[in-house]
C-alpha cells in the first residue's frame, strides 16, 4: 500500500493507494470514532462494492447504505438531497462519518451533502473509477451542477482520507479508463514534464491496466496534486493551474447537456485547445502542441470534437466559475511541465475552436 499525505494546516489526511482495500475499510475509517458510518454510492456501483464497504464498517459504527443513480445527468440539488434525507432519516449527528464510494460525480455530491449536513460532517472518499483517484477524490472540492454551468454550487471540504482501492478499477468499461488518463496527463503537462513523458510511455500498461503501472502513475499524480492543494488549499492562485483543460471541457460538457461525452473525454479534447491557443499566443512551439495532441491521441482520447456550436460555447465558458466580469481566465501552458493563467483575445480563442472542428 502507497501512501501519501495531503499537508494542510492542522488537518492534513492522508491517500492510500493499493488493491484490496475496500474490505479493508473498518481499519481506516475507525480511528475516526464515527458514531456511525454513512455509506453513499450509485446504483452501479452498489452491486459491485456497497456489501462488502459496508461489512468492513459494520464492527466500528452501525453502518447505512444510500444508494443514487448513476451519471453526470444527476449531478444536482435533487440528487444531494437524497443524500441529506438519507442522513437525516439514519439519524446521523455531526460525529457520523459518510463514507462517498464511487466515481467523481458521486465524490462531489456525496462530499457536498457531507459538507453542508449539520454545518459540515467528516467523511471519506473511497474512488472507484481511474479519474476520481487519480484527481476529483483528492484536494476537498465538492458540489452539484446548474443549468446555467458545471459545479457553479459547491464548497470546500477535505475528507479525512482517501482510500484508493486499484483492484476496483478492473470493474471499469475501457472508455472510463481512458477518461482517467486525461487528469493523468493533465497533471505531467501543467508540473511535471518527466512525469508527463512517463506516463505516455506507460499508455499501454495503463490501458491494461497492469498493476505495478497503475500504482507508481496514481500516486505521481496524488503527490503532484497534494502539493499544490497543500500550497493553495482554496484556489486563490496556483491551484487554477489544476483546471487546465477545463474551461473547454467544460463547454463541452455543458453544451451537450453531460450526457454526450465523460468528463476526462472532454478534458482530453480541451487540453488540446488549451494546447492550441498557447501555441497561437507562441507560448508554446508546434512541437510541444504535437505532443500534447500524441498524448492525448495515445490514451483514445478526442483529439477534436466536431459539430458543436460556437456561439453557445462562448456562452458557456463565459459562464464557467473561473471566469470573473465575463473574462475567460484561461489555463495555458508555458512548456511542458509548467503552465500559466492568462485572458485572451476572443478572436484567438474563435480560431483555437473552429481548428478543433467545433464549425
Amino acid at each position: 500500500m502507497r501512501q501519501i499525505t495531503v499537508r494542510l494546516s492542522g488537518r492534513s489526511y492522508e491517500i492510500l493507494i493499493g488493491p484490496g482495500l475496500i474490505a479493508r475499510l473498518g481499519e481506516f475509517v475507525g480511528p475516526l470514532a464515527p458514531t456511525s458510518i454513512h455509506v453513499v454510492c450509485t446504483d452501479v456501483v452498489a452491486p459491485l462494492y456497497a456489501q462488502q464497504a459496508v461489512d468492513a464498517c459494520a464492527s466500528v459504527a452501525p453502518t447505512h447504505l444510500c444508494t443514487i443513480a448513476d451519471g453526470e445527468a444527476i449531478k444536482n440539488l435533487a440528487a444531494a438531497s437524497t443524500v441529506l434525507d438519507a442522513l437525516v432519516h439514519n439519524h446521523a449527528d455531526r460525529r457520523s462519518v459518510l463514507i462517498a464510494l464511487g466515481g467523481g460525480v458521486l465524490g462531489d455530491i456525496a462530499g457536498f451533502a457531507a459538507s453542508i449536513y449539520m454545518r459540515g460532517i467528516r467523511f471519506v472518499q473511497v474512488p472507484t473509477t481511474l479519474l476520481a483517484q487519480v484527481d476529483s477524490s483528492v484536494g476537498g472540492k465538492t458540489g452539484v451542477n446548474h443549468p446555467g454551468g458545471k459545479n457553479l454550487i459547491g464548497s470546500f471540504h477535505q475528507p479525512s482520507v482517501v482510500v484508493s482501492d486499484t483492484a476496483s478499477l478492473r470493474s471499469l468499461p475501457l472508455r472510463e479508463v481512458r477518461a482517467g488518463l486525461a487528469e493523468i496527463i493533465k497533471h505531467g503537462l501543467l508540473a511535471d514534464r518527466e512525469y508527463f513523458e512517463r506516463s505516455v510511455a506507460l499508455m499501454p500498461q495503463l490501458l491494461a491496466l497492469e498493476p505495478d503501472a497503475l500504482a507508481q502513475t496514481i500516486a505521481g499524480s496524488c503527490e503532484i496534486k497534494a502539493q499544490v492543494v497543500g500550497r493553495d488549499e482554496r484556489e486563490n492562485g496556483e491551484r487554477a493551474l489544476l483546471n487546465l483543460g477545463h474551461t473547454f471541457g467544460h463547454a463541452i460538457e455543458s453544451v451537450t447537456g453531460y450526457a454526450q461525452w465523460l468528463h476526462g473525454e472532454a478534458v482530453g479534447c480541451g487540453l488540446c485547445l488549451a494546447a492550441d491557443l498557447s501555441a497561437r499566443l507562441r507560448l508554446i512551439g508546434p512541437d510541444a502542441l504535437e505532443a500534447v495532441r500524441a498524448a492525448v491521441a495515445s490514451a483514445g482520447l478526442p483529439v477534436r470534437i466536431p459539430g458543436l456550436d460556437l456561439a453557445r460555447t462562448f456562452s458557456a465558458m463565459r459562464a464557467d466559475k473561473k471566469a470573473f466580469a465575463g473574462k475567460i481566465d484561461f489555463v495555458l501552458l508555458e512548456r511542458i511541465g509548467q503552465a500559466v493563467r492568462r485572458q485572451v483575445e476572443d478572436g484567438l480563442v474563435e480560431a483555437t475552436l473552429r481548428d478543433g472542428g467545433f464549425v
